[in-house]
């Protein structure tokens, strides 16, 4: 059996995903001490009748802190950094430091150079989610068979990278380390230039009531419903997303628009071969999809 590789695990923001990790480490044995610590009175309240903690603290996490070996930041992206940085003089010497955020680029950039030496960052980001948010609707077995990608800055410790490698395989997860830029050009790719169509052609669909008597809900199709679950997300974690992974996303927005605009173009001047050519090679990457799903 693979050894434990740490014994003491603080997560700070127990929601969907906080509250999901320490289910899964305590059901998978990753770790003997859970501690969560989240801002919310009702959050620490719910987590403390779930009992999937061994203690929690309202806001206050430095006692835990100092006791973790693994810390993992489960707040929205744009409080990352200050949270790190908050904890920084109670965390135990050779502790590691991740966390679970969307975008890597921008928080490492905001850390690079204000860390303590014997601290090792290892940046995270588990790929999985549901529409839900809360402690409530966490679960142990989220992280099954979905990637966790790392990202650790150059001159990381390659212990700590392994020993989080470990961790997140114990929980069920496939793990792919990679650069911060890349990872982030990918996730406005595969996921923040989907949402952001998703809140788009969601709110152009409620615009749309008042001039179709309310039929675009009532009449709403398997896509357009896949559509309203991607937009029903947490608002606050994609406002954060956007703003912090600005560069990317604007990127794929303009590449998006150019394909769009030549679709529109092929409709409007009945290129059918062009539509045929262009929803065969999308059809194509869905069955590829599917058939990665399954291994």
């Amino acid at each position: 059996m693979e050894r434990m590789r740490f014994e003491t695990l603080l997560i700070v923001g127990g929601g969907l995903i906080g509250s999901s990790i320490a289910r899964a480490a305590r059901a998978k044995d990753q770790c003997k001490t859970i501690y969560i610590a989240d801002t919310s009175e009702a959050a620490c309240k719910s987590i403390t009748e779930l009992g999937i903690a061994d203690g929690v603290a309202d806001g206050h996490a430095d006692h835990f802190a100092a006791q973790a070996d693994l810390v993992i930041l489960c707040t929205p992206s744009a409080r990352l950094a200050t949270t790190a940085m908050n904890l920084m003089p109670s965390l135990k010497a050779g502790a590691v430091l991740t966390d679970v955020g969307s975008v890597k680029g921008h928080l490492v950039q905001a850390l690079a150079g204000r860390l303590r030496k014997d601290i090792h960052f290892v940046p995270g980001h588990p790929i999985a989610g549901t529409e839900n948010s809360g402690p409530e609707a966490g679960f142990a077995e989220l992280f099954e068979k979905r990637w966790c990608v790392l990202t650790p800055p150059k001159g990381t410790n390659e212990t700590a990278v392994a020993d989080l490698i470990a961790f997140w395989k114990g929980l069920g997860s496939l793990v792919e380390v990679m650069d911060p830029s890349r990872h982030d050009m990918v996730m406005a790719t595969t996921s923040h230039l989907p949402h952001l169509i998703a809140y788009t052609l969601v709110g152009t669909a409620i615009d749309m009531e008042t001039v179709t008597n309310k039929e675009v809900v009532k009449f709403s199709a398997g896509g357009f419903r896949d559509f309203t679950r991607i937009a029903a997300s947490d608002p606050v974690m994609w406002r954060d997303v956007f703003l912090t992974n600005k560069t990317a996303t604007l990127e794929m927005v303009d590449r998006f628009i150019e394909d769009l605009t030549a679709l529109k173009r092929a409709i409007r001047w009945d290129d059918g071969d062009m539509l045929l050519d262009n929803f065969a090679k999308t059809r194509d990457i869905r069955r590829r999809i599917l058939d990665a799903d399954k291994d």
